[in-house]
């Protein structure tokens, strides 16, 4: 007498139905999938390396070229003063 016999689950599942309806029940199981799926990527993407800008590829970068102490001096010693 105290187990759960079909006839138990059946008169449960009429009233959940009942209390519920079916519209929202397929809702709540479709955004149940939609929240496994979402967990499922998420693991995945936390396995996965992460690309980073470096490793895709090289860092380039610009020299400040200034002009060469040689050239500053040539042109200043060109001048005689006085």
């Amino acid at each position: 007498m105290g187990g759960a016999s079909i006839w138990h689950w059946i008169v449960v599942g009429l009233i959940v139905v009942l209390l519920f309806g079916r519209g929202k029940i397929s809702d709540m199981m479709g955004d149940v999938a939609k929240g496994i799926k979402a967990f499922k990527k998420g693991m995945a993407d936390e396995d996965a390396p992460e690309k980073t800008p470096a490793a895709s590829e090289p860092v380039r970068t610009i020299d400040h070229q200034t002009p060469s102490a040689a050239t500053t001096t040539n042109a200043t010693s060109d001048h005689k003063v006085g």
